[in-house]
């Protein structure tokens, strides 16, 4: 481990966590906002671009799921390295084929999809006029895809060495900027739909290129000798768990796409007033989910350091404070979900849906941050394929056919129903699964904080 990282395997645990996961809170809760910003903008337009944003939203988050899936490889293979000292190995290296892959993965997909997209969408139960919208959105969302894979890549690499400012602050400006835009070419512009794509491509590829600049000043992603040298090694780790990594976080924004059809049953209200409460519910979770992105150093770096214990402690912390965040969170949402749902949507049907999906969903919420944090800390584990299990779980045997049932029984409802089931259930197999492939260990609660 050079001088430039961060010993994540010396000191009280918790600190470890805080340090890596505070920063996160304000890069994540900035990139959150701009889905909240595109559904407040979008829904002044009418009702069909907020249709709109609710169909493309689960699947764009599927797609871009994929990446961090390869982020997690990265992640878990640079910080095992730094943590062991393992000279034969050169993270730099490991870096330079992250990113490449990541590259020529990011064209791929956003190929495919532009190719495809008409037909899933159709499929999904989209009508004519959110059709036009969606077709509005596509071709510049595709355009922004590679830039944004490059980003989350260079990100998941300064935090395997042990920061997480600079990604937060990437991800900050990358959202500032595409608040800033969406406004102007939506309306100002009046390119619509068409505006809030528009605003997001030219953000991304601002960011990307100040990502690249900052990581090669600070000699995490810099061209060195025998780029080739270990090319296959690196592809196979990054692959083993960046493989299933990707498949289980694209599992969840895929199956709310699956749900999201069962939504569509009860009508375009329905959809819209589902979209604008995940929404909120993605920046209810996004202490929880920072805790995800600081526990994969702290994990990696202290399992390849041969400290076990101090790893699962680690993941108990975090898990507490899921815990203790979650029952705040549901309070709030109880509360305050009708301004929000105002907020958000044209009024009417729409915040209707709306306040009956935050004041049931918001109590079960610890439960997802349970299954989110426990996937990071075995996916840096080398566990992937554990969180696969636990993802895959929880939408297709859980939520999904729970989602169906209940819409055919209780209405949107059920559908509120199959997600708090789903929650509370797949938490308690995380903490079988954690417990499994040694991250949880009872007896260690009380040491956590000492």
């Amino acid at each position: 481990m050079s001088a430039d990282d961060t010993d994540l395997t010396q000191g009280p645990v918790w600190r470890a966590l805080a340090r890596l996961s505070g920063p996160m809170v304000i890069g994540i809760l900035a990139v959150l906002s701009v889905g909240l910003a595109d559904a407040y903008f979008l829904g002044k337009l009418g009702g069909a671009p907020l249709a709109a944003v609710g169909f493309i939203y689960p699947i764009t988050a599927a797609i871009t799921s994929l990446s961090i899936g390869l982020s997690a490889g990265a992640n878990a293979t640079v910080s095992q390295t730094l943590g062991s000292d393992d000279t034969d190995r050169d993270p730099t290296r490991i870096g330079l084929h992250t990113v490449g892959l990541g590259l020529i993965m990011s064209l791929f997909i956003a190929g495919a999809f532009y190719l495809t997209y008409p037909y899933l969408f159709a499929a999904l139960g989209a009508q004519d006029d959110v059709q036009t919208e969606i077709a509005a959105f596509m071709p510049y969302w595709c355009l922004s895809f590679p830039p944004l894979v490059i980003t989350m890549q260079i990100n998941a690499l300064i935090r395997a060495h042990g920061s997480s400012v600079a990604p937060a602050v990437l991800m900050s400006a990358e959202a500032v900027l595409n608040i800033i835009l969406t406004p102007l070419f939506v309306f100002t512009f009046d390119m619509g739909t068409a505006g809030a794509a528009l605003g997001t491509f030219v953000a991304r590829m601002v960011i990307c290129a100040v990502a690249i600049a900052y990581a090669g000043r600070q000699n995490i992603l810099i061209w060195c000798e025998n780029v080739t040298q270990d090319l296959m090694w690196s592809t196979k780790e990054l692959f083993r768990v960046g493989g299933p990594a990707a498949f289980s976080n694209a599992i969840n924004p895929a199956g709310m796409a699956a749900v999201t059809a069962a939504v569509a049953t009860v009508g375009t209200d329905a959809v819209g007033g589902f979209g604008a409460a995940t929404r909120v519910q993605q920046i209810a979770l996004v202490p929880m989910l920072a805790l995800s992105s600081g526990i994969g150093p702290v994990v990696g770096q202290n399992w390849g350091a041969g400290q076990k214990d101090r790893a699962a402690k680690g993941l108990q912390a975090a898990l507490a404070f899921c815990i203790a965040y979650g029952v705040l969170v549901g309070l709030i949402l109880f509360v305050f979900a009708q301004p929000f749902a105002s907020w958000l949507t044209s009024g009417g049907g729409a915040a209707d849906y709306a306040v009956t999906y935050m004041k049931i969903v918001g109590w079960s919420l610890f439960g997802y941050g349970f299954v989110v944090v426990i996937n990071a800390a075995m996916n840096a584990r080398s566990k992937a394929g554990w969180s696969m299990t636990l993802s895959l779980g929880r939408i297709f045997a859980l939520y999904l056919p729970l989602a169906w049932l209940g819409v055919s029984v209780l209405d949107f409802t059920g559908i509120t129903l199959a997600a708090v089931t789903a929650n509370v259930a797949a938490a308690a197999v995380g903490l079988v699964f954690a417990w499994k492939v040694g991250l949880f260990r009872a007896g260690h609660l009380r040491a956590t904080f000492v």
